[in-house]
Order: C-alpha cells, then sequence, then structure tokens
C-alpha cells in the first residue's frame, strides 16, 4: 500500500455482554465486556451465563501461570555437540537472563527447554513480559540469544530465529504441557435453582452432555489438549474488540470444560492454558479499543503486568459464560437451532 492510499478498516459489530459478576482472587466486581463478532447469537447467548454469574454469586478466576515464548533453531555439526550444548544451557540461566534484559525493561528470562533432532537443537525461551502479549518481545530476546550463542558456541550455526517449537498460532501439546499466556482457570457453582430458572436445564443434563460431548467426541474427533464446545466463539470477538492478535485463538481455544454434579448443584470451570493478551503494543492505540480496555480497568496504574492479568481473567470469564450457556443450549433439542433462525435471519 503506497503512503498516498488511506488506510481502510473491517468495521465488525460490537455489543457488551454482562455484568459478569467476578469475586476473585484476580478481578473483583461487575464486569461488562466487550464481543465483536458477526454472529448475533453469542451476544444474548454469553448475556445467559452472565445473569448466572450474579445468580451463582459469582465466578473465581485464577491465573495458575504466565510466560511467553519463542524457539530457536540452531545447527551442530554432530548430534553429540548438539546434546552437550542442550545439557549444558539449563546451568547457564543467569547469562541468559542478563541477555534477556538487555533487550527490553519489562523481557525477563523463566526458562529454557531443549531437543534434539539429529545435529538440530530446538530452544525454547520462555520469558515474562510485562503488559504486552510479548510476540516482539520475546522474538527481538530469541535474537539477541541466538547472537550471544553463536559466540558461545562457535561451532553452531544458525537456523531459523523460529523453530516450530514455539508453538505460535498452532494447535500443539507443547503450549498446555509448558505454557504460552496466561493459564487462566475459571469457576463457580451453580445453584440448581439457577440452572433451572435462566437455563431452562437441570445440573445433571449439562453434567452428562460435557462429557459425552466435549471429552468423548473431541477424544472420536482426535483432538489435541482441548475439550470444549466452543471456546474459540468468545475469544475471537474478545481479542478483536480489545486489539489482540485474533490469530491466537489458535491456541488459546485449546482448553478444558469440567462439569460435575455437587451436591443438588452444578460444578463448572473452563480452564485456558494459553491465553495470550496485552494491554499496550501494536492493536492497543486504537479509540474503541483503549475504551473497552479502560472500561474493564485494564489501563490502570498498575505494576508491570497487572493490567495483562486482569484482561486475561475477564476473558476467561467471558468464555465461562458462553460454555455454559451453549452447553445447556444443546441439552434442549431446538433450541440451538431456534435461536439462530431467530436472531440471524
Amino acid at each position: 500500500m503506497s503512503k498516498e492510499t488511506p488506510e481502510a478498516h473491517a468495521h465488525i459489530p460490537m455489543q457488551h455482554v454482562g455484568p459478569i459478576k467476578l469475586i476473585g482472587p484476580e478481578v473483583a466486581g461487575d464486569i461488562m465486556a466487550p464481543l465483536a463478532t458477526y454472529e448475533a447469537p453469542l451476544w444474548p447467548s454469553t448475556n445467559r451465563g452472565a445473569r448466572v454469574s450474579a445468580a451463582a454469586g459469582g465466578l473465581s478466576v485464577v491465573i495458575v501461570d504466565e510466560r511467553m515464548t519463542r524457539s530457536v533453531l540452531l545447527q551442530a555439526p554432530d548430534v553429540a555437540r548438539a546434546a552437550d550444548i542442550a545439557q549444558a544451557l539449563p546451568a547457564r540461566r543467569e547469562a541468559l537472563a542478563a541477555v534477556v534484559e538487555e533487550t527490553s525493561r519489562f523481557a525477563r528470562f523463566t526458562d529454557v527447554h531443549t531437543q534434539v533432532v539429529g545435529n538440530l537443537l530446538y530452544l525454547r525461551f520462555e520469558l515474562t513480559t510485562g503488559d504486552a502479549a510479548g510476540h516482539n518481545m520475546v522474538t527481538a530476546a530469541a535474537d539477541h540469544l541466538i547472537n550471544w550463542l553463536l559466540k558461545e558456541y562457535p561451532d553452531l550455526s544458525y537456523g531459523s530465529i523460529s523453530g516450530n517449537y514455539c508453538t505460535d498460532k498452532k494447535p500443539s501439546a507443547v503450549n498446555g504441557i509448558l505454557g504460552r499466556g496466561k493459564y487462566v482457570v475459571v469457576e463457580c457453582t451453580v445453584p440448581r435453582r439457577a440452572c433451572e430458572r435462566w437455563l431452562k436445564t437441570t445440573p445433571e443434563k449439562v453434567a452428562e452432555l460435557n462429557l459425552k460431548k466435549n471429552w468423548i467426541g473431541t477424544t472420536l474427533a482426535g483432538g489435541i489438549r482441548s475439550a470444549n464446545a466452543h471456546f474459540a466463539n468468545m475469544l475471537l470477538g474478545f481479542y478483536l474488540a480489545t486489539g489482540q492478535d485474533a490469530a491466537n485463538i489458535v491456541e488459546g481455544a485449546q482448553g478444558f470444560t469440567h462439569a460435575e454434579l455437587r451436591g443438588e448443584d452444578l460444578y463448572f470451570s473452563v480452564t485456558l492454558p494459553n491465553v495470550i493478551v496485552g494491554t499496550v503494543g501494536s492493536g492497543k492505540g486504537l479509540d474503541f479499543v483503549r475504551e473497552n480496555l479502560k472500561a474493564m480497568g485494564c489501563l490502570d496504574e498498575r505494576a508491570p503486568g497487572e493490567n495483562a492479568r486482569r484482561l486475561a481473567a475477564i476473558a476467561g470469564a467471558v468464555v465461562w459464560c458462553g460454555e455454559l450457556s451453549l452447553l445447556a443450549a444443546q441439552t434442549n433439542p431446538g433450541e440451538l437451532m431456534k435461536a439462530h433462525l431467530n436472531l440471524e435471519r
């Protein structure tokens, strides 16, 4: 595009859902969350889950872990040398951390994982990145780390700045196992009365469908570290409304829905190991994005990283609301299609 060509924008309908009631420990309060989507039934469905969150006393959200990753590929003369270096690097954590801190005020080295394939050496660097999602920050750190490694080990040669062991925007097992982004868990025990009144179903039906659809059905399909109905729907809408890299729903939607009876009530949780969000960086300067982030309290004066943690917690809560509502709808024959016909035709 030439400098004379005016910038174009894609306009996507956006509405706010909620209030979603959160009771901590990451976020406490009533939150209105934005969703940008062409799928009109997503707004009323997620709103229904939000009503349940209030009727149940609120959602508890915990961020179990956080880190951003970039893997690099280097080549050794032979497998013996590749294995020697792979075994030596974990003991050089302080040196690796020092290289990382030279690249950014906010990047902090967390860990390194290695894999050897023939004479190929794959290194997965893990960092915390403050309030940024961290794509560029980890890549810049990895670039400096490569230069350092090639000086420290002259018999190594460059392979690639990204060796796909990250793994970025692709379904994989490694992200859920080792971590990439924020590891978010949202849980709530929903009273039977709330299930019957707002969801038009019972705790037993939701728990049974979650097992048969999300766990057994996904296993039949060969799903990778995933057992959920439609995490991607809520994540995409939330990502577009808050200026995130929308392609990260590929790994973000790999997560688990867990439902079980607690006496007469329904325990319902969603676990999202790979929520990649930030409150600074590309896309965050758009007026509507800043308004949305500010309204959710994600642009407040806090310690580095806390605004991004808050945003990830809210993202998880939105997923909880939409996931519960859809599963409830699917326990009743015809309800899902009727809603789409009424709202989209």
